[in-house]
This record gives C-alpha cells, sequence and structure tokens, in this order.
C-alpha cells in the first residue's frame, strides 16, 4: 500500500507544492490547512492521481490539532511522512519596534505548531517503529538579520527541534530532516508585508528567486532516500544568494 503524507499548510506554497510533489509519487495525502476552500479545490486536483483527505484546523490551538488528527479513521492513522510546512512572518521592524501580536504569530505558528502537530502524530510512529518528519526551518534559523529578530529566533527554535527529535526519535526508526531554503517567492513576503504587494514584490526584484516546486523536489528527494540514509539538514539558496540577505541583483 502506497505511503501516507500529513502536510500542514497545505493550501499555499511550499506546503501545496509538496502536496503536487507526493501525488505524482501517488502518496495518499492528509492536507491540512485553516482555508477549506483550499483544500477542497486542491482535493478536487489531486483527487485523479491518489487519495486525499483533508483536515481544517489552525496549528496554533492544540486542541483543535489533537481533535482534527484523532478524528482521522483507521484506514489513515499510519502517518508515514509528517511534513511541517505550516508557518508565517509578520512584520520586518527592529526589535524595539516590533508589534507582540506579530511577535505571538510567529512563536506560535512556526514553533508551537509545529510542535502540536509532531505530538499529535509521533506516538503513532513511535508504535509502529517507523516514519519520517520534514521540518521546514529557513536561511533565517541559521543566520539572524537586522529587522527579523523574532523571526528569525523561530526558525532558530525549528533547528533545534529538528536535531532534537533526531535524537529522541532515531532509535525508534523515525527519519527527522530539516530543510532550510533562502529566498522563496510564494505568498510569504505578502503576509511579512501586510498584503502590501508592491513591498513584496521588491523582494525579489533583480534575481531569480526560488520557487516553491524546488523546495518541494528537495523534500522529495529526502523521503526517498534509502532505508540507510537520513537528509538530516538541507539548506537550499537561489543561486544569486550567498546568505539570508545577500544577494546578488542585476
Amino acid at each position: 500500500m502506497s505511503r501516507i503524507a500529513l502536510i500542514t499548510g497545505a493550501t499555499s506554497g511550499i506546503g501545496r507544492a509538496t502536496a503536487k510533489a507526493f501525488a505524482d509519487l501517488s502518496y495518499r495525502l492528509i492536507l491540512c490547512g485553516r482555508r477549506q476552500d483550499r483544500l477542497s479545490e486542491l482535493t478536487d486536483e489531486l483527487g485523479g492521481q491518489t487519495t486525499v483527505t483533508t483536515l481544517n484546523f489552525d496549528v496554533r490551538d492544540w486542541a483543535d490539532v489533537n481533535d482534527a488528527i484523532s478524528t482521522l479513521p483507521d484506514e489513515w492513522k499510519a502517518i508515514d511522512i509528517l511534513v511541517n510546512s505550516a508557518g508565517n512572518a509578520h512584520g520586518m521592524s527592529a526589535i524595539q519596534d516590533g508589534e507582540p501580536a506579530d511577535w505571538d504569530q510567529m512563536i506560535d505558528g512556526n514553533v508551537q505548531g509545529l510542535l502540536y502537530v509532531s505530538k499529535a502524530v509521533m506516538p503513532g510512529m513511535v508504535s509502529r517503529q517507523r516514519g519520517h518528519i520534514v521540518n521546514l526551518s529557513s536561511v533565517a534559523g541559521k543566520q539572524t538579520y537586522a529587522n527579523g529578530a523574532v523571526y528569525c529566533a523561530s526558525k532558530a527554535a525549528v533547528e533545534a527541534l529538528s536535531t532534537g527529535m533526531r535524537l529522541d526519535l532515531t532509535q525508534h526508526g523515525i527519519k527527522v530532516t530539516n530543510i532550510a531554503p533562502g529566498a522563496v517567492e510564494t505568498e510569504f513576503s505578502v503576509v511579512r508585508f501586510k498584503g502590501d504587494t508592491e513591498r513584496a514584490a521588491k523582494v525579489y526584484e533583480g534575481f531569480a528567486p526560488l520557487t516553491a516546486d524546488d523546495i518541494a523536489d528537495s523534500i522529495v528527494y529526502a523521503v526517498t532516500a534509502p532505508a540507510n540514509v537520513t537528509i538530516a539538514d538541507m539548506t537550499i539558496l537561489a543561486s544569486a544568494q550567498s546568505a539570508a540577505t545577500t544577494i546578488n541583483r542585476k
């Protein structure tokens, strides 16, 4: 029987691209997100390739996460792959000027959300003695930059959690992969700049950024590696990018 993959943040960006890439592999998909209309659209799009079910919840709410995942029918509970793709950036200002509401959005979504979904899935993987968890970090988790301290801190936490998960879970036959993308053109910057599409577009001017499909390809590479191979940590930069905020723009 084909593998079962649960993907958070499946309604856009890297999560959506990963869902499509996994459908090409005929993986059965549990697609999770807050926007049910987009989940339904994606189900219609991918339903001809594989079997899809959806869960509508907010990763920041433990009760919501636990209730949703616990309702999965028995035939969907043996999750082989968890992709923690849900996350966000809110605001870009010096830390002394930051908004606590923005901080909450990033810490709750990027850190607590990853923990909550993983907590709901990991016990089953442990009991089956197999599984693969893919956490979406960022180059910002490796290199802190000005005006992004809290976002960088939230992604540094993902880096630490990936390492900690690997230390705790390898003995149970569970692989853990940390993926750290650089500049990827998705709705990420639109969210960060709170709908200011003009400002968001400038982030990607003068060079060819990564695409969500590029990162999905990397996730596929990790989860299809041989059984004796764990891709522990992968940093992916645009070809014009040499560090988090160092980009050669033409």
